[in-house]
């Protein structure tokens, strides 16, 4: 049981509750309503409402100017960590009955927790989920909304795999979810760090903080779990300068205690030398060998047998749209990938790069988020450009934004010696067309940003929209 430290108390603290909520709008009779400030909305300013909707406890920053009577008032000085530590202690805390393994890092989490959920449940075992993709329990599948979830959330679904005999649970942990003490309350048997580059730097005021907020996560393990990171990444052992985990390292370049070096790097998939054994893998690149060390090593400190976590790994199969890829009948072949940092998209670039001949094309179609960090626009259409025979820039989620002003922004970064090489189509279907229209036999699209997303938002609206559907439709009605 977690103690939440409390400033001040009006009111009866013996009084049972129904329910934990942090939107006012889900309060009902006897709940306990957590007035969070969020980066947009206070939920403050809804104490009224909660109240109203029969809330029998607030749990709140500052007091509201006139308290009803009845109701409890809880006054903290962070009403983040306090619904981190409450929803914990509510749902009994799940996390302590199952080992619970975090990944955090710009690029990879994703690969790397579904792909640990693949090789656990290879291995006979019951396997939980927490990702961008899909949240698993078991073979149970839920809708994920964001990269980590509330506090509630979490605790909800590990209570879940709790109760359904679930041993391990793979999580995603983003920066904005250590940011807003979402995992705080959390008992983590050991913590991945995959890499840090150019990202969300719309939320964090610099890529320092940003740095540093990853570093918390590290800092809060325990004693008794590991924390695994990679040292070919310059940020990668400031990860562990506080941690009081056990420390282990991977890497391809540099000495580490897992090491791994790429053998062959085809399109069919990947030879590697893991700690002297080869293993084929149907996983593609140089950014592919990374994710694989990481879980390899991850299941050895989780206690899995060298031989077994290889055979795994040759039967691992690729995420949704992470480098998903299909080879129309005229043998062009279309990559999906949710590239949409300036590090990925190169890390993408340069594997497709690495493994062609330079006698077909490379043509990317590629956009930029709206409503979010404007600064890496131009770095990624500079890189798309640099790295491709022909770039089409398009939308991604416009969200609020004009797209063709993000286009614009995108633009900038083109150098001169590029021009010639892009084009800019404000409409992704219609781009995605046109670089079917333009490729030719042997010939490779990249459509690079949205990945695994069903979806397009414009202007708060999503509609149906499915980058890999959509090019596999058109490679066949151009019959290409």
């Amino acid at each position: 049981m977690y103690k939440v430290n409390l400033n001040a108390v009006t009111g009866n603290t013996t009084v049972a509750i129904n329910q934990v909520h942090f939107d006012s709008r889900k309060v009902s009779l006897n709940d306990v309503f957590v007035a969070v400030k969020g980066t947009v909305v206070d939920g403050h300013d809804y104490i009224e409402q909660a109240t109203n909707n029969g809330a029998i406890a607030i749990v709140c920053e500052k007091l509201p100017k006139s308290v009803v009577n009845g109701v409890t008032y809880i006054e903290v000085d962070d009403a983040q960590s306090a619904l981190a530590l409450i929803a914990a202690n509510f749902y009994g805390n799940p996390s302590h009955d199952l080992k619970l393994v975090g990944i955090t890092g710009t690029n990879g989490k994703t690969t790397i927790s579904t792909l640990l959920y693949q090789l656990f449940k290879k291995a006979g075992y019951k396997v939980g989920l927490l990702s961008t993709v899909k949240i698993l329990v078991d073979n149970k599948e839920f809708k994920a909304t964001h990269t980590t979830p509330d506090s509630l959330t979490i605790n909800s679904y590990l209570k879940m795999m709790a109760d359904a005999g679930v041993e391990f649970c793979f999580m995603e942990v983003s920066s904005h979810g250590i940011h807003q003490k979402r995992t705080e309350g959390l008992e983590f048997a050991g913590g991945v760090f995959t890499n840090l580059s150019h990202d969300h730097l719309d939320y964090h005021s610099s890529f320092a903080e940003y740095r540093d907020v990853k570093k918390t996560f590290f800092d809060q393990l325990s004693k008794s779990a590991f924390a695994i990171t990679n040292v070919d990444d310059k940020n990668g052992l400031v990860m562990l300068q506080n941690t009081k985990a056990e420390k282990f390292t991977y890497a391809l370049k540099n000495y580490a205690d897992y090491k791994a070096q790429i053998l062959e790097n085809q399109f069919d998939g990947l030879l590697l030398k893991i700690e002297g054994n080869e293993v084929w893998t149907k996983l593609i690149g140089n950014f592919n060998a990374y994710n694989l060390l990481a879980i390899y090593a991850t299941a050895r400190q989780l206690g899995l047998e060298q031989i077994d976590i290889l055979r795994y790994l040759s039967e691992l199969e690729s995420v949704s749209g992470r480098f998903q890829y299909v080879v129309s009948p005229s043998k062009i072949t279309a990559i999906v990938d949710y590239a949409h940092t300036p590090d990925a998209l190169k890390n993408v670039l340069e594997t497709i790069n690495s493994i062609r001949t330079k006698n077909e094309e490379l043509i990317t179609v590629v956009g930029c988020g709206g409503d979010r960090d404007k600064t890496k626009r131009p770095v990624m259409a500079n890189i798309a450009s640099t790295l491709s025979s022909k770039v089409i820039f398009t939308s991604d989620n416009p969200r609020t934004e004009d797209p063709v002003l993000i286009i614009e922004d995108m633009e900038k970064g083109v150098s001169p010696e590029n021009y010639k090489k892009t084009m800019s189509i404000t409409d992704r279907k219609q781009a995605i067309k046109t670089a079917c229209q333009l490729a030719n036999s042997k010939d490779i699209i990249l459509i690079a940003g949205k990945g695994h997303e069903t979806y397009q938002e414009v202007n708060g609206k999503r509609t149906d929209f499915d980058d890999f559907k959509i090019v596999k439709e058109l490679l066949n009605q151009l019959n290409k």
